[in-house]
């Protein structure tokens, strides 16, 4: 995601993402019915009747709390903002750390059912999602996550071969890219901006998220014409010294460094480049948001990281900058991409709620089918922080339009802004 000054100038063009259709499939049935009260609470802000039951789940603790964090503020705004609106539609919300484990994001999803969970915001991050997926689609509990981008979450993608490893959960949908069109997103820039033809690739080979990335945009970059001069990889078990890998980019001739990998193990990529003053351009996805909050981490070593992402906290529409506003009054620091999300799905689904005529006495079961059929409704348009007119396809993938952000001065910047700071 780093781009050099030179190349700063010529990143204005616009991208689109298109989802690829599939066939949707309704699976699972049964679940506990949820009627409650609304209450005066902290977290959920006062309601007046009976409100749905709104979960949500990420990481609040370990090393991704960043993410989950910011998810947990951000529908915490957004339904104080809902209830204070006094509206036929009220959340009760109720938030459950899951620390990114896989077993501990089901724990969490059973306890939230046996709350009364009617919706699910969540999971925040991507093996949690796909293990609470399975489990959301058995129960038939509708589930919108703001980040977990693997196509695992929502399946239904065939392989390589044209064989459908995981069957579509019908009921599961997303706010965030998935990550291939990440991946041939980031691609199709790279060679639309002539960032560079030699490229090196760093990505996390344990992890579904990187590695879903990265082979779309291998796919995506040779049928571009790019030269992948290099991949290397890492895991989970050894993400604590990338010296290996930033030299074998560097003897490579990478001029791009493709990093599809989540901000913590990109700091230390960044951090042990400048030891050795290797400036090619670094280039992420939607994992590297958050970098510039990460405690320790000296952000002048960031300048000019690049990343595709669906939010900027510097736009100046009166959507973003009261968002951002109440953001900061409420945790003192500036919202990320992942905050946007799901600040986003939460009016995506109150929305949702509206058109599909639901009410807070129907079950969770007979919710997610109203909701299913509102949002693969063509009909069915959401505009938000993260973008305009979005649609869901029936594959559960969104179809709305990246934007590029630039680190200038530790603080992300859109590319219309460095490009103005850039000829000043």
């Amino acid at each position: 995601m780093s781009f050099t000054s030179l190349s700063r100038r010529g990143f204005l063009q616009a991208m689109g993402i298109a989802g690829t259709a599939g066939a949707l499939t309704l699976a699972g049935c049964g679940s506990a019915p949820a009627q409650t009260e609304g209450t005066d609470s902290a977290e959920g802000g006062a309601t007046t009747g009976a409100a749905y039951k709104l979960g949500g789940i990420g990481p609040t603790t370990g090393a991704a709390a960043i993410y989950g964090s910011a998810c947990q503020n951000a529908i915490e705004i957004a339904v104080e903002e809902i209830n204070a609106e006094g509206g036929a539609v009220t959340f009760e919300q109720q938030f459950e750390d899951d620390a990114h484990d896989a077993t501990q994001s089901v724990n969490a999803f059973n306890t939230l059912k046996d709350w009364g969970m009617q919706v699910l915001v969540g999971t925040t991050t991507t093996a949690p999602a796909i293990a609470v997926s399975e489990e959301a689609n058995k129960d038939n509990i509708f589930m919108l996550t703001p980040s977990a981008s693997s196509t695992d979450v929502i399946g239904g993608q065939a392989d390589a071969d044209g064989n459908v490893t995981i069957q579509r959960k019908g009921n599961v949908f997303q706010m965030c890219f998935t990550d291939p069109n990440q991946g041939t997103a980031s691609a199709k820039y790279i060679a639309d901006n002539k960032l560079g033809t030699k490229i090196g690739v760093i990505y996390n080979n344990s992890d579904a998220y990187s590695t879903g990335i990265y082979n779309k945009f291998d796919e995506e970059a040779k049928s571009l014409g790019l030269d992948i001069v290099t991949v290397q990889t890492f895991t989970d078990d050894n993400a604590t010294d990338f010296s290996v890998q930033v030299n074998a980019c560097r003897d490579a001739g990478a001029e791009v460094v493709f990093l599809p990998i989540y901000y913590t193990p990109a700091s230390l990529i960044l951090t042990y480049a400048n030891q050795i003053g290797y400036k090619p351009i670094f280039f992420g996805v939607d994992g590297m948001d958050g970098i510039l909050s990460l405690e320790g981490f000296d952000t002048s070593l960031a300048e000019g990281v690049m990343l595709l992402t669906p939010f900027s906290a510097d736009a100046k529409d009166d959507k973003t900058q009261a968002f951002v506003t109440a953001y900061k009054n409420k945790t003192g620091d500036t919202p990320n991409q992942f905050a946007a999300d799901a600040y986003d799905c939460v009016y995506a689904v109150k929305a949702a709620l509206e058109q599909g005529e639901c009410t807070p006495d129907m079950s969770a079961s007979e919710i997610c089918d109203k909701l299913v059929k509102v949002f693969t409704d063509p009909t069915f348009e959401f505009s938000g922080l993260t973008g305009e007119t979005m649609t869901w396809q029936d594959t559960g993938e969104v179809s709305k339009d990246p934007r590029a952000v630039i680190i200038q001065g530790g603080e992300y910047v859109s590319p219309e802004n460095a490009t103005d700071a850039a000829s000043e």
